[in-house]
């Protein structure tokens, strides 16, 4: 049955002559220059006791645009300005809703250049784009065909650390079905060894991106330290070098992860997971490079818009549940289970891989909570006979 309201995000890359290139350029500095100088006037009123709304910024953004010095504002685009003050809306709603931390201001080094442009400043038919303010058209390389039929309702065009420059169009993608109701379900155990180790005993290959290039990026930020701080030229070059390598890196890993959650999700109807809060574990000096490089987080993203697109169904477990120390086979709980651990025996007589044995329990736990509902608690044997229990997470909507 197709969901007919699936929207996706189609990104390209796409090169710039020096105009459209100088044109962007300006226009991200606007972009950036009116979300500051919102999120300026908006703290100082909040700071008062006073409430900025959009509309409030929207009235200030004209009467900016008058100002002698800030005249530039008006050589730009007004609708990636406008956009900007949407984002900065919802940036304070989720502060508001306790999803994200306070709106910080944009750095020029430091964040990620975009702009947004909806319908009324963008052209596009036949494969061809044009933006607003722009003469010719974007050289996009179609790596791959949009939908048939499809019109973007947003494009943003945004420029990589590294100097490249991308497009992504969110279109309405008919051909995004729900797959038929199967009756698989699977437990994933997320891990470094491993990248992921599922409850039918399956491993996947933690393919260790970053290991693989850390010796040419470790070379070419030595190069780049030995530059002369500054704006120099040398040190640009030196800086798009070790991001060229880090993009790449990144390039890999987000292909990795896309194979393997579209594969998960087409074969099976319930994927259990256990809620893992990577931002603390990466305080761990040991093991933050490596937490980083598996990228458990953008994991459990791309796995829960999918089961969402798909109509699948992602449970995640309590973190505290302790999935590797329960024996799957009679429920008994051992006291301690060092990492170095990764097989043992059971009182029981049963011999446990140390992460199948903990995907099995998550897969159980989960499968527990998706019949009964919330405040299931399994009742679990300690070796000396008391019951060891764990409350765990409500049923999540991806």
């Amino acid at each position: 049955m197709a969901t007919g309201h699936v929207k996706r995000a189609f990104k390209y890359r796409f090169y710039p002559t020096d105009a459209q290139a100088a044109e962007l350029s300006r226009t991200f500095g606007c972009v950036r220059k009116v979300y500051n100088m919102a999120l300026d006037a908006r703290t100082r009123a909040w700071q008062r006791g006073e409430r900025v709304n959009y509309n409030a910024t929207s009235a200030m953004l004209t009467a900016w645009k008058k100002m002698e010095e800030l005249a530039y504002l008006s050589e730009v685009s007004s609708v990636p300005l406008q956009q900007a003050l949407r984002h900065l809306q919802g940036a304070f709603v989720a502060f508001w809703e306790k999803r994200a931390k306070y709106p910080r201001l944009k750095s020029r080094k430091k964040s990620r250049v975009s702009a947004e442009y909806t319908r009324s400043a963008f052209a596009f038919r036949d494969g061809v784009l044009t933006l607003a303010k722009m003469q010719e058209p974007l050289a996009i390389v179609w790596s791959r065909p949009l939908p048939q039929g499809a019109v973007p309702s947003t494009v943003t065009v945004s420029r990589d650390a590294a100097g490249r420059w991308f497009v992504s169009m969110l279109c309405e993608d008919p051909g995004v079905k729900r797959l038929p109701t199967s009756g698989g379900a699977v437990g994933i155990d997320a891990g470094l060894e491993h990248l992921l180790t599922l409850s039918t005993g399956e491993k996947i290959t933690n393919s260790r991106h970053e290991r693989k290039d850390r010796a040419r990026l470790v070379k070419a930020q030595r190069e780049l330290s030995r530059k002369a701080r500054g704006d120099g030229a040398n040190r640009a070059k030196a800086r798009q070098k070790v991001a060229l390598i880090h993009a790449r890196i990144a390039d890999r890993r987000r292909d990795t992860l896309h194979k393997i959650t579209t594969r998960l999700v087409r074969e099976n109807q319930t994927l259990v997971i256990e809620d893992l809060t990577v931002r603390n574990m990466v305080r761990n000096r040991r093991l933050a490079r490596a937490i980083s490089d598996a990228a458990w987080s953008d994991f459990r993203s791309m796995l829960e818009y999918k089961a969402t697109w798909y109509g699948r169904e992602v449970i995640a477990v309590d973190r505290w549940f302790p999935s590797s120390k329960l024996c799957h086979a009679c429920g008994t709980l051992q006291e301690k289970m060092p990492l170095n651990v990764r097989t043992w025996t059971c009182g029981c007589g049963a011999t446990h891989d140390r992460d199948v044995n903990a995907a099995k329990n998550l897969l159980a736990a989960g499968l527990a909570v998706s019949v009964c509902g919330a405040g299931v608690r399994p009742q679990r044997r300690t070796p000396g006979g008391q019951s060891a229990t764990k409350q765990k997470t409500p049923r999540r909507e991806p």
